[in-house]
């Protein structure tokens, strides 16, 4: 009894760490008060304000574009990286697998610097480089959620359709595909959340004039975070929230109904 209690407690202050400072943004994002200890009133000032500030939509709309940008050309590079190390033999499958794992293991920073000291060879630092960099970091992730699917799939059933006529593309549509897809959106949500708060990778290799939410909050940092910003970040964490549910839901549904 004693030990379930504990483990109960522990469970409890685990959740409690990881949501209570998302549920302080929260409450100051409704705060009228610009005092982060005094509560002034019910308000939604800032969220109106968010959407009239220039500087913080311009952020907000570079790492929109940047993050679904490079969410889905990652997504389609890391995807038929999978297809071509799954039809590998198995010591090629472990070399390719090794040179995924080696951006995911190292430093943030470091990864940074080198893409800057590359990029400042060849082009200008700026929306094309930041671009660039997040689709780089983002394909490792999308590798390894797509290959594990591929080892599910059956390969007799792919050439299966070939024997009876398929073409190459339809076949892979209609027997690969479905086997994929959840690997491919897990692949895609995993590149989006990795893109749309990355600032160490996006500092280093932005330009003048650049901005994403990230680098913006660093700046600001140092005089102060406006409240709109927590607005913003609400706005975000529920939008983030909404698609995690629909994507857990929806296929839910579909198995259910497929029963």
């Amino acid at each position: 009894m004693l030990k379930k209690c504990a483990s109960r407690i522990y469970m409890v202050l685990i959740f409690a760490f990881l949501y209570l400072p998302i549920i302080v943004l929260i409450a100051l994002s409704f705060n009228d008060s610009r005092s982060k200890v005094k509560w002034g009133g019910f308000t939604l000032r800032w969220y109106t304000g968010c959407f009239q500030d220039e500087k913080i939509m311009t952020a907000f709309v570079t790492t929109l574009q940047v993050t679904f940008l490079s969410a889905i050309i990652s997504t389609l590079i890391g995807t038929l990286a999978a297809l071509g190390i799954a039809a590998m033999k198995k010591r090629h499958q472990t070399i390719y697998l090794g040179a995924t794992n080696i951006p995911l293991l190292n430093a943030d920073i470091v990864t940074g610097i080198s893409m800057m000291l590359l990029f400042v060879k060849f082009i200008d630092l700026g929306f094309v480089t930041v671009l660039l960099a997040h689709i780089t970091f983002s394909i490792p992730y999308v590798i390894l959620n797509v290959l594990p699917k591929m080892k599910q799939t059956n390969r007799s059933t792919y050439e299966a359709a070939l024997d009876l006529g398929a073409t190459p593309l339809y076949a892979f549509y209609k027997v690969t595909w479905p086997e994929i897809r959840p690997g491919v959106f897990s692949g895609f949500m995993m590149a989006v959340t990795m893109s749309l708060d990355d600032f160490s990778i996006t500092y280093f290799t932005k330009g003048a004039g650049v901005n994403t939410l990230s680098t913006m909050l660093y700046t600001e940092l140092r005089k102060g975070i406006k409240p709109e910003l927590y607005a913003l970040s609400t706005i975000l964490f529920f939008a983030v929230l909404l698609i995690l549910l629909a994507g857990n839901v929806y296929p839910g549904k579909k198995r259910v109904a497929a029963k």
